[in-house]
């Protein structure tokens, strides 16, 4: 099965996700947003190079394999089997994954991180006190981005445990009780930092499906 953002969590699991960062926030004027996107980048290099490879495998096995190394039957069969390869590619995420260095998706989940963390107005909280826990799914990692005020109060390696926990329940298959329990130790840390206020509001979705 193929997971997209509409059904990787239930509607009953949206809503117990829901109402953990309502409950967490209870405590703390910090605004914890959950972000599920269903993929940091498209890849397009993966399933180009992909594409000609096994292409230019399967063309070089039909032409030197059944028509005595014919020139003219491997450049039809590349022609023809290029695009199928690439399309097949592009539908079997880990054949795709496969053809993508770890580095590269650890650095697109990080710029997909920043670039939500701006469009979706988190560094326009009142106290600077937002953060986005974002799971892409192609890439199965995650991601914790604070705003400075929280920032200048905790170490950056604060986050390490919370997206180790949640990466392990996504492949675990227990994504949404790990990121519910993430959720409830961000905001126990948060809650140290930045106490809830007499005119505390809620600024930020409480979950956004991408």
């Amino acid at each position: 099965m193929k997971y997209t953002t509409d059904n990787f969590f239930s509607a009953e699991q949206q809503q117990r996700i829901e109402q953990a960062v309502q409950a967490a926030e209870k405590h703390t004027s910090g605004e914890i947003v959950p972000m599920l996107a269903p993929c940091a980048y498209d890849y397009p290099r993966a399933e180009i190079i992909g594409g000609g490879f096994f292409a230019l495998a399967a063309a070089t096995t039909l032409s030197w394999g059944f028509f005595g190394e014919s020139l003219w039957v491997f450049l039809a069969a590349f022609l023809l089997l290029y695009l199928p390869c690439k399309w097949l590619i592009r539908f079997c995420p880990p054949l795709k994954r496969s053809l993508i260095t770890s580095q590269e998706m650890t650095d697109e989940v990080a710029e997909k991180a920043l670039v939500s963390f701006v469009e979706r107005q988190l560094h326009h909280t009142r106290d600077n006190t937002g953060i986005l826990i974002l799971i892409c799914l192609f890439e199965h990692r995650v991601q914790i981005l604070a705003d400075r005020g929280i920032n200048d109060a905790v170490p950056p390696h604060t986050w390490d445990g919370l997206i180790a926990e949640i990466t392990a329940g996504i492949h675990e298959g227990r994504a949404c009780d790990a990121l519910c329990q993430a959720i409830g130790k961000c905001g126990e840390m948060l809650a140290e930092h930045f106490p809830v206020k007499d005119d505390d509001t809620d600024e930020l979705p409480n979950l956004i499906l991408e």
